[in-house]
Parts: structure tokens; sequence; C-alpha cells
């Protein structure tokens, strides 16, 4: 059995941590190689890919996590019936976490793509292996102190950058203030680190990286892997929100080999909702980053390969044998049967000249509990009118002293549900200022020190003392990168289909390309309306390849 060091896991220690039954353990050797472990060895490195989940026959395992400076935790100790690994070994990704034998150790260990068939295969089983392996991630997340070491000063914009990444990705990580922590001020010495050079990261695998990039940051950790160029996969799914990973998990399970990429992190716009209530199936309602992070297990599950952060630049015909080329980062290439654009929207931005100024310190386009933190009992204000807008002031309400809500329309009945509407009412903290919009903002050193804004009816401006500003206010097609590759949009940017092109449905001008979610001309932008897209499109992906390459082109032109 599994003993608990680590209180985090509290009432849902025996669904974390389960004794399997004899009979479990027999179901799942035909899966797995059998193993033996010496006392003192160590099985797996935090940083390090382990060798796959280790299911423990006799003797003890410790789990441990690095708590800085050479300091390691226990989080708890295997014993017989019990199995090592979380959500990381579900993908062949590094571990988080450390294991070594107390004792000698028999085991076998099922490697990635075997738990992976184990998961399918031995339904009611797998359920329970993943949920396990779930509640560890969750239970890795809440402690925050494994993963990655974010070290720099409170609230600079770098550090909220990499903070928001390594959260939105689903990935533990700490946040260390380079000017106030004794852990940050040590490290910041040992590794002889100029001020000016904040901040840095140190990754698992003991890796120093100066202020990286979010891809830097994810090939360090593991997140993100070479390409197999040699690889040809069914269908390539560019966008891994709601729509992206919907497509993605009925692809999968129905045997598509399937890749996804997205340029940021899994989620889309769905994942910055703080609370979605009018989901089916989530009476009590739902956060949107962990509905998606539903949708991304899932699609690991049955075996989806996932690149992300990485960006897709050009669709490409192909004349090797697959039907496209798309070129992606790092002059990698993913060959592809088809392809499914799902890159959704990006966020509007005021027009306003020094906005640039401020954002990542104190313009924000998501409310996370990041946010939440960083305005804790201040004056906010929230620019939009639509349902995101409203989910994220009642979310800000209860960490801000108080939310000014600004909407250019004469009311937001028009724009937002019901449900919002009432609550936003409800709460005393939210001031709802319709017909009004931000005119100037001011501050120092890209710290937002004011805000201005003026009613449109009266012209009467109102300057107030302001520190985080949240913007809200709809978003423009993500459809750049499809500038020149012979894909057909209309007028504002979205990817048309269907019977206007003589297509199928979902089909774009070029044959075998399909577009679904928000990206997609003529859609319904919600999330239930793209996860429906996403599973549709499958269909008729599953019919164009029926009829093969017959029609492939034979140049690198428009097919």
């Amino acid at each position: 059995m599994s003993q608990t060091i680590n209180p985090i896991f509290g009432a849902r220690r025996d669904q974390a941590f389960p004794t399997l039954a004899e009979a479990d353990i027999d179901r799942m050797r035909r899966f797995g190689e059998a193993s033996v472990y010496a006392a003192g060895e160590n099985i797996v490195t935090a940083g390090d890919v382990a060798p796959g989940l280790i299911v423990v026959l006799s003797g003890s395992v410790d789990i441990t996590q690095d708590g800085g400076l050479g300091r390691r935790e226990t989080i708890v100790t295997h014993g017989p019936g019990s199995f090592v690994g979380e959500l990381a070994q579900l993908s062949a990704r590094p571990s988080l976490v450390n294991a070594r034998a107390a004792e000698p150790v028999e085991a076998f260990v099922i490697a990635s793509q075997r738990l992976r068939d184990l998961m399918v295969q031995e339904a009611n089983l797998g359920e329970r292996i993943m949920r396990a392996l779930i509640l560890r991630r969750v239970g890795l997340l809440e402690s925050a102190t494994s993963g990655p070491i974010i070290v720099g000063p409170a609230g600079n914009a770098d550090v909220l950058r990499l903070q928001g990444f390594l959260a939105r990705s689903g990935q533990p990580h700490r946040v260390l203030d380079s000017d106030s922590d004794p852990c940050a001020k040590t490290l910041v010495e040992r590794f002889d680190v100029d001020p000016h050079h904040l901040p840095i990261v140190l990754c698992p695998n003991g890796r120093l990286l100066m202020n990286p990039g979010e891809k830097d940051l994810a090939r360090c950790i593991g997140l993100l892997r070479p390409i197999d160029a040699d690889k040809l996969y069914d269908v390539a799914i560019v966008g891994a929100g709601p729509a992206g990973l919907a497509a993605a998990v009925y692809a999968a399970s129905e045997g598509l080999s399937t890749i996804v990429l997205d340029c940021r992190a899994f989620g889309g716009q769905a994942g910055a909702s703080s609370r979605i209530e009018n989901y089916l199936g989530f009476p009590t309602g739902i956060s949107g980053m962990a509905l998606m992070a539903r949708a991304y297990n899932q699609a690991q599950k049955f075996g989806v390969e996932m690149v992300i952060p990485d960006e897709a630049k050009l669709l490409n015909a192909a004349t090797d044998g697959a039907r496209y080329r798309l070129d992606v980062g790092d002059g990698e290439t993913v060959r592809t049967r088809s392809v499914v654009i799902a890159s959704g929207a990006r966020y509007r931005r005021l027009d306003i000249a020094n906005l640039a100024r401020f954002e990542g310190t104190s313009v924000h386009y998501w409310a996370s509990p990041i946010e939440g933190r960083l305005c804790a009992g201040q004056e906010v204000a929230l620019v939009g009118a639509g349902n995101s807008a409203g989910q994220a002031a009642v979310y800000l309400a209860s960490h801000a002293r108080k939310v000014a809500l600004l909407a250019r329309g004469d009311s937001l009945d028009a724009s937002m549900s019901r449900y919002l509407v009432e609550r936003i009412r409800a709460q005393p903290n939210i001031e709802v200022l319709t017909g009004t919009e931000i005119v100037a903002l001011e501050g120092d050193e890209g710290n937002l020190g004011t805000v201005r804004w003026r009613n449109r009816a009266s012209g009467v401006e109102t300057t107030r003392p302001i520190r985080h500003l949240f913007l809200f206010i709809g978003a423009d097609p993500n459809t750049d990168w499809l500038a020149n590759c012979d894909v057909a949009l209309d007028a504002k940017g979205f990817v048309r289909t269907g019977s206007d092109l003589g297509s199928a449905q979902m089909e774009t001008s070029r044959s075998g390309v399909f577009a679904i979610g928000d990206v997609r001309a003529g859609s319904v932008k919600r999330v239930a309306a793209a996860v429906g897209e996403g599973a549709q499109v499958v269909a008729a992906l599953h019919a164009y390849l029926a009829r093969g390459n017959a029609d492939a082109p034979q140049t690198a032109g428009r097919p």
C-alpha cells in the first residue's frame, strides 16, 4: 500500500494512491516488463523521462520532490500493490518527482504506449489509474514545490509571462521573489546572475535559462519535443482550443494518427474563463482551465502527439507520399494526409497609443488566480460586455476591492447571458458603466497608475487610480499564418467552408483541409459549438481519407 506523507491529497488520498487487488495486478502484467531494483537505487530522477508506470510487487519506493537548495521532501512511500507515476508517464514526458528504492523492489514496468493500451483495453481499471494520475498532478500543482523555479522581481512582466505559460500548461512550478526571498537570493548568487538578466528559470534537469521564451522553457522541461520528420500523420490539427482538442480526441479514439500544434498553450480562449456555468453536464460550473485540462489529458490517453508551444507557419502541398506539409517553428516539418484548422481567435487590443507599455504587467487579457493575487484588495477596471467579460468580472470581484466594468453599449443584456447579468448586479463591489470607453492610460516604468474613461453620451471624463486593467473586448480570427496558403477567407479574415465553396461541410477551398471552431466563418462562438464541430469534422476526415490520395497534387502548388 501507499503511505502518504504530504497532506495536500487530503480526503482523496485513497483515489490518488490506490492499492491494487491481486486480480487487478494480474490483468496489468501483460502490459508490462518485469524489473528489479536494489535498495537505495534511484529509479526515477526529476527532469528525466521515467521508464513508465511502475507497479510494485514487493519492497517499497520513496517518492520525493526537490524542496530547493538540495532539500528533498517526501510525498509518499509506495508499497506492494501500489504504482509509481503521474500524468508525465502517460506521454513519456520528464518526471516531476524522484523515485528511490527504500529496500529491494520487485516490480513490472508499463511503458507509455502500453499504458495507453491498458487504458483502452481495461476500461474500469484504466479509469482508476487515470483518476490517480490526474489527482497526483493536481497535488503537485497545489503544493507548488515541484517543477521549474522562476526567480525574478514580483510583478515583473517576464515573470508573469513565464508563470502564466506554466500555469496554462498544467505544469507545477515555483516563483521566488528575487528581492525578498532568501532562497532566490542564494540562487542568484550561486549562479552569479546579473540582476538585469532576471528572471532566470532553474529547470528540474539542472539547466539554467536566462529569461527564456516559452518555447525554450518548454523544451527544457520536456513539454516540447522534436517532430519526427519521417512520420506521416493521418491528420494535423492546428490549434488546441475546445474545437482542436475535441477533434483530436475523436480522431485518435477512432484510430487516426493525430498531431496537435498550438503556438501558446492548450485551452485557447476557453481556458481563460474563470467559470463556465452553461456548459452541458456541469450544473455547478467548471473553470475553463479545468475543462480544457481534462480534454488535453483525454487526448493524450488516446495517443495524440502534442506539439505545444510551436507555431504553424505555412501549409504546402507535398509530393513525397504525404498530401500536405506543415512548416513549423525551428525549421521543422509535419507530414500529413489532412489538416484541420482550429487556430481560433486572438484578443483584440484597445486603440490606445501607449497600451503596449503596460501589457504584461498591468494590462491583462486573462483572469486567472495569478491575476487575482496581483489585484487583491485593489480597484481594477475591466472592459467588455460578453460572457467572458462577465465571468472575469465576477471572479475578480472575489479578489479586488472594486471592479469597474466598462461597456461601450447601453446595456449588458444584448451581449451577455442572463445569469451573468443578474450575478453582476448582485455583486456590491462591481460598478457597471455602460456607454463608456477608455481614453487614456498613465503610469511609470511599465506599471499602470491611472485610467481615464469617458461617458460617450455626456462627454464627462473620470480618472481613477487603477493599477490593473482587464480587456475582454472580443477577438479577431487567428488566420495571419494562412496568408500564403491558398485557403479562402472571408472579408473579416475567417476561413470559408462548405456549400458556398462547393465543398463538403467544414472543408475549405483546399481538398483535405478543414476548418472548425471560432476560426471558421459562420461558426457559433461558444465552447459547446466548438466541441461539437470538433467531433463532427472527424466524420468528414474519415470520408476524405477513405477516398485515398488519388487526387493528390503533383506539384507544390495548389491541389
